[in-house]
């Protein structure tokens, strides 16, 4: 059997083509008056050819796709997941679908990834990887979308483009001023802010609070407050997997006079570092406190339960949402910020210092 057209609906319900591409487009009442019993006639004629709108055709006539592109830093990482979900969440609930990307933590790819997905049929694009704003690559990109006025909302502090706020400075500080009050002065910091698989000559940018920056600044400054020297030896740069947190742990438990205590600016991360000290024989909290960030779903279902901080990253993405339609429906309006505050959670992965 033949798939019904528009022809079909319009010969069933008794009226033009052009009154069921108004009904389907929504745009009856506010600017092509067609009443209410005439829209419900076409509607039951739909419903009873089952007819299914040509979505591409839908778009071209529009304007609009009803798609939004999202760009993650890296797809391993549950933290980022619960931010996808959140955008997903309230896309679906206001009639949008979503594309997806990953830039993998690398700057090089991320400019591509931008480029590329800002060709797409696309109502609009959330952003949340750290570098693909940051290079002369992808800031052409971003000016050559702003100048047709293109919906842009950023997770992360930006001057230009509407975005959502929310960094772990605060919630760091809180943290390393938890494990000085437990007696903790040898602190380890590990800084998994690339992909495993970048060249080393690679280099990363430091201007982005979400690209880790928040976390160690704040591990930099509670210990000089403290009258601590910072030490380069306790601080180990690496990748963002599980494999790394554990290698990077390693090398600061095997250190002549190791740390008592871990900071480690995600959970993913830690839970490799949780994996290391069980393999040297160490125990958490009572030999070593471990502190994590993100507060991803199997963070308090870990043995111990992880101390971490949650920015509640289901809200980030829904408000990323909500920020980018209310762009949609209006280009001109002013720039707009919204701030969510991170919380720092105190479970069981954290101790005194046992003299």
């Amino acid at each position: 059997m033949r798939k019904p057209t528009q022809a079909d609906v319009a010969r069933l319900a008794g009226v033009s083509r052009a009154t069921v591409s108004y009904v389907l487009n929504g745009v009856v009442n506010e600017r092509v008056l067609i009443s209410e019993a005439t829209q419900q006639r076409v509607l039951a004629a739909i419903e009873e050819l089952g007819y299914e709108p040509d979505a591409r055709a839908q778009a071209l006539r529009s304007g609009h796709t009803k798609t939004v592109g999202l760009i993650l830093p890296e797809i391993h990482n549950p933290h980022f997941w619960q931010t996808a979900d959140g955008v997903e969440q309230e896309l679906r609930a206001s009639g949008y679908h979503l594309l997806l990307s990953s830039a993998d933590l690398n700057p090089v790819y991320g400019d591509d990834i931008f480029k590329e997905l800002s060709r797409h049929r696309i109502d609009g694009l959330i952003l949340m990887s750290t570098f693909v704003l940051q290079s002369e690559k992808g800031q052409e990109t971003l000016n050559q979308l702003l100048e047709r006025r293109f919906p842009i909302v950023r997770i992360g502090e930006h001057q230009t483009v509407d975005c959502i706020v929310s960094n772990y400075r605060t919630a760091a500080r809180e943290a390393m001023v938890h494990l000085l009050e437990l007696g903790h002065r040898r602190i380890g910091l590990i800084y998994g802010v690339r992909s495993s698989r970048d060249a080393p000559e690679i280099e990363y940018p430091s201007v982005d609070m979400s690209g880790g920056l928040d976390r160690l600044l704040s591990y930099q400054n509670c210990l000089r407050e403290a009258g601590i020297p910072v030490d380069p030896a306790l601080i180990v740069t690496c990748g963002a997997g599980l494999e790394d947190g554990y290698r990077a742990a390693r090398q600061l438990l095997e250190l002549p006079v190791r740390p008592t205590a871990l900071l480690i600016i995600n959970d993913l991360l830690a839970i490799g570092a949780l994996r290391a000290a069980s393999d040297l024989g160490l125990h958490v909290p009572a030999d070593l406190s471990v502190v994590g960030f993100d507060d991803i779903p199997m963070a308090s279902y870990l043995t111990p339960r992880l101390t971490t901080s949650s920015k509640d990253m289901i809200r980030v993405g829904r408000e990323a949402v909500r920020l980018l339609l209310a762009r949609i429906r209006d280009p001109v309006r002013p720039q707009q910020r919204v701030e969510v505050q991170a919380r720092f959670i105190v479970r069981e992965s954290t101790g005194p210092v046992l003299t």
